[in-house]
């Protein structure tokens, strides 16, 4: 029976990875793969697990677990809410529990046997994908994001949750949960697997918008941009706030940079909104906040009031310029005067 149900929900997997695969280009890139990588670490874990290998009983095929599932569902669901589209790079030490669990997986199998030491530390590196799970179930229940990530979530929490339960018993000595003597438990979680991957099938054969945020194609879809132009702009982009200071005319707009650097307007915008995940303005207001601070540290403009320095950096009104350096620096100008002093 669990065979059964192994093989059927990684048939749906394969299929659900294919059809996602063949669609790439219709969804954000960032939020895609973290996606694509969660379902491949579900299927790897359906394939593989310890307890339950497809191919080989009784053999452990260490990254086939599901802790590399939350990693990637947690990842996932940061740049779903934030509409970011770039991954950043500090992001990769989320994947640092799942290293440190590989390590001591590889300890405890291949070279120390039931050791207490491995063991508390196997339990803190869950308790991290616990704490993952947890942000992720707080995220979606505060700020009602789509209902179909709890789905996903459930079966996986109540997994740790056990499993965790059941690694403490053994560190003290009890015996195991009786989920973990008999193949029920994992029947049951890998007969939920495959349904959410049925589920996930339907939605996207229905043009179902809520399991990936699509790329917002009409904005420039005739747009001839190529790579080439893009990397140039860029750099024209960044010399003339770096070099140029284009920031400090408080009315600068988008029509006069692209005259100044001879780039269609619509390419800007394209460049900013699409590479460099930001708009005319925010890009703008960044480099005045950043030479702000620049002169605020700069003993010889003591004499100056804030205001004054604000608007000698491009800033046009006292209330703009506090929301813009709040929303960057998360304090006021005042109370960031008052760290430095």
């Amino acid at each position: 029976m669990l065979k059964t149900i192994q093989i059927i929900a990684l048939v749906q997997g394969l299929f659900v990875l294919y059809v996602l695969f063949i669609n790439r280009k219709d969804y954000k890139k960032t939020t895609f793969w973290l996606f694509f990588g969660s379902l491949l670490s579900v299927i790897l874990y359906i394939i593989g697990d310890d307890k339950n290998n497809l191919f080989a009983q009784n053999t452990d095929w260490f990254l086939f677990d599901n802790t590399l599932f939350v990693t990637f569902i947690f990842l996932f669901f940061r740049y779903y809410k934030s509409g970011k589209e770039k991954f950043k790079k500090l992001d990769y030490l989320f994947f640092l529990p799942n290293i440190l669990y590989l390590i001591l997986e590889v300890i405890e199998i291949k070279l120390v046997k039931e050791n207490l030491i491995v063991e508390i530390f196997e339990v803190f590196s869950e308790l991290t994908f616990v704490v993952y799970l947890f942000v992720i179930l707080y995220s979606v229940v505060t700020v009602k994001s789509k209902i179909w990530v709890i789905y996903f979530i459930i079966p996986i929490a109540i997994l740790f949750v056990f499993s965790l339960i059941n690694d403490i018993f053994k560190i003290v000595g009890l015996s195991e949960l009786p989920f973990f003597r008999d193949q029920n438990f994992n029947t049951y979680l890998l007969l939920v697997v495959a349904f959410l991957f049925y589920f996930i099938a339907f939605k996207l054969f229905n043009n179902g918008n809520d399991i990936l945020p699509k790329i917002e194609i009409g904005k420039y879809k005739n747009s001839n941009l190529n790579l080439e132009m893009v990397n140039k702009y860029k750099i024209d982009l960044i010399s003339s706030m770096e070099k140029d200071k284009l920031y400090l005319n408080g009315k600068l707009s988008i029509q006069e940079v692209s005259a100044k650097l001879n780039i269609p307007r619509q390419y800007i915008s394209q460049v900013l909104n699409e590479h460099m995940d930001t708009n005319f303005q925010d890009f703008i207001n960044k480099y005045r906040v950043e030479e702000f601070i620049k002169r605020l540290k700069n003993n010889q403009n003591n004499h100056f009031t804030l205001l004054a320095i604000a608007v000698d950096v491009g800033f046009n009104s006292k209330s703009s310029f506090n929301a813009i350096f709040k929303k960057s620096k998360g304090l006021t100008p005042t109370q960031f005067k008052k760290n430095l002093l």
